[in-house]
């Protein structure tokens, strides 16, 4: 039977590695995909909200973002969010519709993907570390007899140990991705 502590340790490190994840959706490849702009902050109705709580996004081909807002009246405001998030993608209003083409990308733009990947898994490791290091101070606190302090302990190493793992293995298919042309 586990011990809560791990328990606890393992479901906190299992978010920080699908949090980095969803992160590395973020970075494109040059494929499109939703995840690319959807957390893009956008001016609507007095107030800032996400852009995929106030359109459908939808990719309908490997170059290309089709954004429908619910209301049309947002068109502008959603171009603008996503011209504002810097991400290098120039929106057009086409009728109901926005279109975001996705520009070729070059070898200096690929790089700097790469860069902030390993940016983002190394957030993830120390995350994954701090989760560690709270867990052996809870333990700590609880004052557990000394086999199961050193049970837990190689426990918790070994949890960290599979989710940096993972972390760097999703880090190497990320950029081998980012750097093929």
């Amino acid at each position: 039977m586990s011990h809560p502590i791990i328990t606890d340790a393992q479901a906190k490190m299992k978010k920080a590695l699908d949090f980095t994840l969803h992160e590395f959706s973020a970075i494109h490849t040059g494929k499109a995909t939703p995840t690319m702009v959807e957390s893009v902050m956008v001016d609507a109705y007095g107030s800032a909200m996400r852009l995929k709580e106030c359109a459908a996004i939808s990719t309908p081909d490997a170059r290309m973002i089709q954004i429908q807002p619910w209301d049309v009246g947002l068109a502008k405001a959603i171009a603008k969010g996503i011209q504002e998030a810097n991400l290098g993608f120039n929106p057009i209003i086409d009728g109901k519709i926005i279109r975001v083409p996705l520009p070729e990308m070059s070898r200096e733009r690929r790089q700097q993907f790469v860069k902030t990947a390993h940016k983002l898994a190394e957030e993830g490791r120390v995350h994954v570390r701090n989760v560690r290091h709270g867990s052996l101070d809870a333990m700590k606190k609880a004052k557990l007899p000394e086999d199961e302090v050193k049970r837990v302990e190689k426990e918790l190493q070994a949890a960290t140990d599979a989710a940096i793992k993972s972390i760097n293995e999703h880090l190497a298919h990320k950029e081998k991705d980012l750097l093929t042309v």
